[in-house]
């Protein structure tokens, strides 16, 4: 029977403060923890794989479990539980990404905290034939609030940062319709480049009258990877590389062998569940973003529990699909805490359920020293040779 892993990163969902957050500014931050205290969080099906056996987050076993749920299911054994470290200098989606897949990057992507520079602006105006507003770090949804209005009357774009390394902009759908939007973006992926190489160029339109809202077509432009990753390595062995949601966006189609696109997280698990009925061989890499997007920088505690105990609500339906040689794989990629002033990425520690048939029962590892072992340990399962960072962890939990 054909191998075939499944790995979904939940985008943003840190478990706590990495003994660096200081320098990122981060220091107290656990996004676990701040989504606990809100009577909407309950994830009884994480907690059966031993997520709440992690550092930084084992006091939160059984917080609002149902009554009369059964820890003993027997569809619940065979899983694996550890906690991650980010070795990459960096917080945000794309470095997360890449070191999961095997880059360490030592060096941070270029932010932007004064906005960017006008000789960057000016090129972009003019290759796009259309004036900047903003050129701010901004939150999404206030900077719609403050300079929209203003947008769509003199049809310029909004152009705007954040904490990251991204090159965000936005437009309202009447005035810049959605296909021209994605030409800006391109245009701007192909100047944002050398000392302006941000991870991401980023699309977030608004439509509706005001204040306007945000429709789920946004898309983003990342970077191409500077070296061969976990998906390249199965791409070149001959093996199936299927990306659901924005990994084809993150890695900017290189090493993808087919995609679908998400409109939030509902459509996210049910694209998947459709995926987990085909025959392939390989991986398919799933990222599930409203814990981020939607939530985690608007500073929504409720909102951000809620959709940790949706998806903790479906995992019976993904675990029921799994075949005896499947391996599924819950990590994240950064922290997002809703829970403090910031509402940007947070330096944090991250976990890892592993959950299969030929899994261990109630296995625990000590702490990752870097995203990297997963990446790993699935090209190890997949039997597939290749020359990125990390150390498998297979054996360990097999």
């Amino acid at each position: 029977m054909s191998k075939r892993v499944f790995l979904i990163v939940l985008d943003s969902v840190g478990i706590g403060e990495m003994p660096d957050a200081a320098d990122y500014g981060d220091e107290g931050s656990n996004t676990m923890r701040s989504c606990s205290k809100d009577p909407n969080f309950s994830l009884p099906n994480a907690e059966r794989y031993g997520l709440f056996k992690l550092e930084g987050i084992e006091d939160l076993k059984g917080i609002n479990i149902p009554e009369g749920f059964d820890f003993n299911a027997p569809t619940f054994k065979n899983s694996a539980a550890m906690r991650m470290a980010e070795a990459s200098r960096g917080k945000d989606t794309t470095i997360g990404h890449w070191e999961i897949s095997g880059i360490i990057s030592e060096e941070p992507l270029p932010t932007f905290p004064d906005g960017f520079p006008q000789e960057l602006l000016d090129e972009f105006s003019k290759r796009t034939g259309r004036p900047v507003l903003c050129n701010k770090p901004y939150s999404g949804t206030e900077v719609i609030k403050d300079y929209g209005k203003e947008a769509c009357e003199t049809g310029a774009l909004i152009v705007y940062t954040s904490a990251d390394s991204v090159f965000q902009i936005a437009a309202h759908e009447a005035v810049v319709p959605i296909e021209e939007l994605y030409r800006y973006c391109e245009i701007a992926r192909e100047i944002c480049v050398g000392k302006y190489g941000v991870g991401r160029v980023i699309a977030p339109p608004f439509e509706g009258q005001w204040p306007s809202t945000r429709p789920p077509r946004r898309h983003d432009y990342s970077l191409v990877p500077p070296k061969k990753t976990m998906l390249n390595c199965l791409k070149d062995a001959g093996k199936d590389v299927l990306a659901v949601g924005k990994i084809n966006d993150i890695f900017a189609g290189s090493g993808v062998t087919d995609t679908v696109r998400t409109q939030n997280n509902e459509d996210g698990i049910n694209k998947s569940l459709a995926w987990m009925d085909r025959d392939f061989e390989g991986l398919c890499f799933i990222n599930l973003v409203d814990t981020d997007m939607v939530y985690g920088h608007r500073n929504d505690v409720p909102g951000y529990a809620k959709a940790l105990t949706y998806f903790d609500s479906r995992l019976p339906e993904i675990t029921a699909k799994l075949r005896p040689d499947d391996l599924l794989f819950i990590t994240a990629d950064h922290g997002c805490d809703p829970g403090t002033p910031s509402t940007d990425h947070s330096r944090e520690y991250v976990g890892v359920i592993v959950i299969g048939d030929k899994i261990k029962d109630g296995t625990k590892l000590d702490t990752r020293s870097t995203f990297a072992d997963t990446g790993k340990t699935i090209l190890e399962y997949l039997g597939v040779d290749g020359d990125i960072a990390g150390t498998s962890y297979l054996k360990e939990i097999m």
